[in-house]
């Protein structure tokens, strides 16, 4: 193993983490298909960088990606596998076809997803675990309730929120401690700086941020003539159509340039703007491949000083991005938009 990664507390009440967690989901479904053995070498290699949490979903491939955690940490070394965390989302209803069906936080569907996801992933606990999006029949004091009651129980360590609004986390964070948010964030996505994030600082809670790379669209990599793969859910994403996608790769090549100057990449350039943002935002950096991991840990290395920090600002302004974040039909779902 390497030299480890520093840790700190994620928010006031969370558990000790690196600077950079890990982001499961493209190993299991919606960017086409995954390599299984270099996602689990993938895993492999996070951990014995020092990258400790694993965030996935229930839904991520109806199960896959959980047991896909499963069986890379089953074939870690045991030293590695102690030390990994497990964030799980829940929540979400799908089909057979991989369509979408809405979120259910009832307390009873809490404590069921639950009791899958600890079978699914062969543990006994889960260190955090959240609803992915609002319930918006249900009062998100019932459904923190409920994993509140899993902590008591000794089935969840702790409690975190995803994607929602300044209200919802008072809401939420009355009933029981909260470690952490998990909401994209990134230099073309900054609607949390407004009224979540002053929330979430005030309450002594950290952000996990996905989506610091944009889906790939900021990480330096993707070409404008590229052809996505079937099932690839970018091609449906408002910032990858048409006129959208030019402008924003614009944009990634004004970055291109700063990233350049400093002699880095300019993944590592996004990656290390998030970083920059505050010791309490812990950024989760999808890699789905050995090559991309190592380019992100490297990330750790770009310190960024006021006038490349200025610089990056004139390159990518807030709100510079052309399209929303998701379709519209799942912007709905967004209670961090309302």
């Amino acid at each position: 193993m390497t030299t480890p990664l520093p840790l700190h507390t994620l928010g006031s009440t969370g558990p000790q983490v690196p600077p950079l967690g890990l982001g499961c989901m493209g190993m299991s479904a919606l960017y086409g298909e995954a390599d299984r053995a270099e996602s689990i070498a993938t895993i492999h290699a996070a951990l014995d960088a020092g990258i400790t949490l694993l965030d996935t979903g229930d839904f991520y491939g109806m199960g896959h990606n959980e047991l896909l955690i499963n069986e890379a940490l089953r074939t870690a070394p045991a030293a590695l596998r102690e030390q990994a965390l497990t964030s799980v989302k829940f929540g979400a209803l799908r089909d057979a076809a991989g369509g979408w069906g809405g979120y259910d936080g009832r307390p009873a569907a809490v404590k069921n997803f639950a009791a899958y996801s600890l079978q699914r992933l062969g543990t006994d606990h889960i260190d955090i675990y959240r609803i992915a999006r609002i319930d918006p029949d249900v009062p998100i004091e019932e459904t923190v309730g409920a994993i509140a009651e899993l902590v008591e129980a000794g089935h969840v360590r702790h409690i975190g929120l995803s994607e929602a609004g300044a209200e919802s986390i008072r809401r939420a964070a009355a009933v029981a401690p909260i470690s952490d948010l998990q909401i994209e964030y990134s230099l073309i996505s900054r609607g949390i700086e407004e009224q979540i994030l002053p929330t979430t600082r005030e309450l002594g809670i950290g952000i996990t941020a996905y989506g610091v790379l944009s889906r790939g669209l900021i990480s330096g990599h993707f070409a404008r003539d590229r052809e996505l793969a079937p099932g690839d859910f970018r091609g449906m994403s408002p910032r990858f159509q048409g006129e959208n996608l030019q402008r924003n790769l614009d944009l990634v090549e004004e970055l291109r340039k700063i990233s350049e100057q400093k002699g880095v990449s300019v993944a590592q350039i996004a990656i290390a703007w998030v970083l920059s943002r505050g010791e309490d935002i812990m950024p989760l950096v999808g890699a789905r491949s050995r090559d991309r991991l190592t380019e992100a840990l490297g990330a750790l290395d770009v310190t960024l000083d006021a006038d490349e920090l200025a610089a990056i600002e004139r390159a990518v302004p807030a709100g510079a991005a052309a399209g929303d974040r998701y379709p519209t039909a799942q912007m709905a779902h967004l209670d961090s938009e309302h």
